[in-house]
């Protein structure tokens, strides 16, 4: 098969699609012929060399994929060849064919394309484990997301509103703001023009923010946690913004607040078909009843990968970008 491959670690250029050997279903898994997978974050820290994938992992780029099974291993139940499906990798998503824990499969939900049905799984998956297990947004609460115009944002807004929350964003020019206000959030932050804790003060009589989705890490702690009412929990799930940060431990006992740290790819396959789960019977309904939708920026071919990860890195799309086998 072909798949993208890392000869060295460095810029888009690096990004080598090459012949390499086909992958198996082993015991627990099917086997998936890849329709589209789509570029997250992830994957340009992968190709810079500071996120390799766990252990016994697949060594190609790709947390996500959609497509179609074509075989089973040993002791797989409810799943037949043929079947269409989305899935969440540890990595692998780059290539032709990827072998998958069938605790981790989706079916294409209602309404959805097979292509776009490739960039659900790791942002419905991040969203919902963080957002509403981790953190527990309840309706009427208010949330704010950091990026809200990226895959992770734009679902996010879609959800909590959805959920009956309150929902804030930080997006980086009019034209995200506009999309992020359509998607539902009351209000996008520009965050090039406006500071978003005096924003949150205002839009919430200075109370803050019962949780937020942040992307940014470091850069942006001390003021998340300024932007957070009295029980408030901060999610950090990125760090864009670097790694060490100070935490004013005062101002987060004052507002008994919590703030966590959280990743998706290195968790086991046992808490990846948890969430999976949870995401089949709390969201699936939502999206094929066309409630929430996965936002796609554009759709390029596999070879087309390092461009793909140019137009990430340059932050001017709007949701997903997905790629084609």
């Amino acid at each position: 098969m072909r798949a993208v491959t890392l000869p060295s670690y460095g810029g888009p250029e690096v990004l080598t699609l090459a012949d390499v050997p086909d992958p198996v279903a082993g015991p627990g898994e099917v086997l998936v012929d890849v329709a589209a997978t789509a570029v997250n974050r992830a994957d340009l820290l992968q190709r810079m060399g500071f996120y390799n994938p766990p252990a016994g992992a697949s060594p190609y780029p790709g947390l996500e994929c959609s497509g179609r099974i074509s075989a089973l291993g040993e002791d797989v139940a409810g799943w037949q060849v043929g079947d269409e499906v989305c899935a969440l990798l540890s990595g692998g998503g780059y290539a032709e064919q990827v072998a998958v824990p069938a605790g981790q499969l989706l079916p294409v939900p209602t309404g959805v394309s097979l292509v776009e049905a490739a960039g659900l799984p790791e942002v419905v998956c991040t969203v919902w484990s963080n957002v509403f297990q981790l953190a527990e947004l309840q309706p009427g609460e208010v949330f704010l997301v950091h990026g809200g115009t990226s895959g992770i944002g734009t679902m996010s807004i879609q959800l909590a509103a959805r959920h009956g929350a309150r929902v804030l964003c930080t997006v980086g020019s009019p034209q995200k703001a506009e999309r992020a206000e359509e998607l539902g959030a009351e209000r996008a932050i520009r965050y090039r023009d406006e500071d978003f804790v005096e924003v949150v003060r205002s839009v919430t009589s200075n109370r803050g923010v019962d949780v937020v989705l942040d992307n940014m890490g470091a850069a942006y702690l001390g003021r998340n946690v300024s932007a957070l009412a009295v029980g408030g929990r901060l999610v950090v799930i990125g760090l864009q913004g670097g790694t060490k940060g100070e935490l004013d431990l005062g101002a987060l006992l004052g507002k008994r607040a919590a703030v966590h740290a959280t990743s998706l790819r290195a968790r086991s396959a046992a808490e990846k078909a948890a969430i999976v789960g949870a995401v089949l019977g709390a969201v699936w309904p939502a999206i094929g009843a066309g409630e929430v939708r996965p936002v796609i920026d554009r759709t390029m071919p596999l070879d087309q990968v390092a461009d793909a990860h140019r137009a990430l890195e340059e932050s001017g799309h709007i949701g997903k970008i997905l790629l084609t086998t």
